[in-house]
């Protein structure tokens, strides 16, 4: 019996990696076929990018960011251009989020202003410290390429073992500061400061980073309003940290138009779809592809 049933895992698992092999080459091609639309018109390339982007956030809740980011990359954005548009991308597209779920009560405010309290802050730390630096942009560049590298690892990692996370939190429930609100407020600062300065570097973390680190401090909050708290939470820090880079250069305006023109009805056609689609495929491939990211970047 005990043989059957590690066969069958076993080409259920084979048949899993075969999905997520052919997934990444669609994706692949996808690109390419972008980037020859770019080659030819740059500004529906754009367009069509924000589109594919938007589609995949409304149907599955992976962050934008995390996706946007490295393909600006691709397309040959220089990364503090693409950092700082980013950044207000995820802002405006967050901004509608918020709004449903507050209407679906998805928010706990009070903790949103603990993550912000830190987050903020840090942010403006951050834009200050690249301000300051006394080197030229190839520097910057590489610096923000290399955080951004390993922001994708670590974000992929979240995606992958979501679930998993969640349970262990869920097991470690009674754990003392659990029970201590102010040792947990102030580890929420702490969490907020760590979204703070890393967002604001690669434009990474507030989606799938923050809302896993949630799970750990709040193991209790139901999921939909861990993930409304930290969208919540994602706007103010995204705002602030795209005006400050808006404000060093780092800003197309051209570039994040053509975006929100693609990703905002993107986001409303994966939404209508969301749940239609195998959510835990879609997620792990995203995850698989942003780790391959990920690594080129680092290594």
């Amino acid at each position: 019996m005990y043989s059957n049933n590690k066969y069958t895992w076993n080409i259920c698992f084979i048949k899993y990696i075969f999905k997520v092999y052919h997934f990444h080459r669609i994706i692949i091609k996808m690109l390419l076929f972008l980037r020859q639309i770019f080659i030819m018109d740059f500004q529906i390339g754009l367009v069509i990018a924000g589109l594919l982007v938007g589609f995949v956030v409304g149907l599955t809740g992976v962050g934008g960011g995390s996706l946007m980011t490295p393909i600006l990359l691709y397309f040959g954005i220089p990364p503090t251009t693409a950092v700082g548009t980013d950044l207000l991308y995820a802002a405006f597209t967050k901004m509608g989020g918020v709004f449903v779920h507050h209407k679906k009560s998805n928010i706990n405010w009070q903790i949103t202003g603990w993550l912000t309290l830190g987050s903020v802050p840090a942010a403006l730390l951050t834009l200050w410290i690249l301000h300051s630096i006394k080197t030229d942009i190839s520097t910057i560049n590489a610096v923000i390429k290399y955080s951004l590298g390993w922001a994708l690892l670590f974000t992929s990692i979240a995606i992958l073992f979501k679930k998993k996370l969640l349970v262990f939190s869920q097991k470690h429930a009674g754990d003392k500061f659990h029970s201590e609100s102010r040792t947990q407020n102030m580890l929420t600062i702490g969490i907020g400061v760590l979204l703070g300065a890393t967002v604001t570097l690669t434009s990474i973390g507030a989606g799938a980073l923050g809302t896993v680190t949630l799970f750990f401090l709040y193991p209790l909050l139901p999921t939909p309003r861990l993930v409304g708290t930290e969208i919540a939470h994602a706007v103010p820090l995204t705002l602030v940290a795209g005006i400050g880079h808006a404000s060093m250069g780092n800003l197309d305006l051209g570039l994040l138009g053509q975006l929100l023109m693609g990703s905002l009805p993107g986001i409303f056609i994966g939404s209508m779809l969301s749940g239609k689609v195998p959510d835990l495929f879609l997620r792990n491939a995203i995850a698989v592809m942003l780790f391959l990211a990920g690594y080129k970047l680092v290594f």
